[in-house]
């Protein structure tokens, strides 16, 4: 076993795990989180490509690396909104479930895996379990109609930004460069979509100057946990190390401490046995996330 690449590997589980949780806690608006998250996340990647003397790729490359960005970025305003109405520790399973879902029907679909029919059969009990544990995760014992409604509505918001996912994940398939190249381009497209949403909100007048609030600035710290998951999965995720498959499986350890520091951080509290039905709802994310790489 190789020791420095399982925990390069656990990379994402600090990152990912705790970047909604900082985000969260700094506060501030939506506009406010993803404008500063993206800031850090492009200071990172700059330095990271100065330290290696690594260059902006060209061409289709450029543009595809940009969009894969752009993804991410669209997608995790959704996922902001989505924490003013139920919570991160309640949003992280739901959106890592879609991501799982469309991660693996990409999959299917596109790159033909699953093959043969005990394949396909394994497959889909994942996926099932999949739903299963993140229903598990946001269940309560007591739900009140307008609670219900919330939920519903959170659930489509983030089944919606699983598009932006798809998209940071699929884009960079159609270039010719590696995932650490494809970093400093990935963080551009996030900050364009960033200011882009800051200036038409101002510019609306909706609401107040995201350029102009100190919570922005605030929110490059929380970019930094969000860069230094993204860099470490792309280097977990290279055949010398890891490989895709286990260091896919290593990164979604990350909704477990997502969930439960939002939980015990955030003030978002669960009963007991609503923190119970929870952790057995993050073991079967896990345990279909395993089976889905595997496959």
């Amino acid at each position: 076993m190789n020791v420095t690449a399982i925990l390069i590997g656990l990379g994402p589980l600090l990152g990912w795990g705790l970047y909604p949780t900082i985000a969260s806690k700094i506060g501030g608006r939506p506009v406010n989180q993803i404008l500063g998250s993206t800031l850090g996340t492009l200071i990172f990647a700059l330095i990271f490509a100065a330290v290696n003397g690594m260059s902006l790729p060209t061409g289709m490359d450029l543009v595809f690396s940009i969009i894969s960005g752009i993804g991410w970025a669209t997608a995790q305003i959704i996922t902001f909104q989505s924490f003013t109405l139920i919570g991160s520790s309640r949003a992280m399973p739901i959106t890592t479930a879609f991501q799982l879902l469309g991660a693996s029907l990409w999959g299917v679909l596109a790159l033909g895996n699953w093959p043969g029919t005990t394949a396909k059969l394994l497959g889909g009990l994942a996926l099932v379990l999949i739903i299963l544990g993140a229903w598990m995760t946001v269940w309560s014992e007591e739900k009140t109609q307008e609670q219900s409604s919330i939920l519903k509505k959170a659930v489509l918001l983030l089944a919606v930004g699983e598009i932006g996912y798809w998209a940071y994940s699929a884009a960079p398939q159609a270039t010719s460069i590696d995932g650490m190249h494809a970093f400093l381009p990935q963080a551009i497209g996030m900050v364009l979509v960033a200011v882009v949403y800051s200036v038409v909100l101002s510019v609306r007048g909706k609401e107040k100057a995201a350029f102009t609030e100190a919570v922005s600035y605030k929110h490059i710290f929380s970019g930094f946990f969000f860069a230094f998951a993204a860099l470490t999965y792309l280097i977990s995720a290279q055949p010398d190390m890891n490989g895709l498959a286990t260091g896919f499986i290593l990164s979604q350890t990350s909704v477990v401490l997502a969930t439960l520091t939002g939980i015990w951080f955030l003030g978002q509290k669960k009963t007991k046995k609503e923190m119970t039905v929870t952790i057995v709802g993050l073991v079967l994310i896990l345990v279909a996330a395993m089976m889905t790489v595997m496959l």
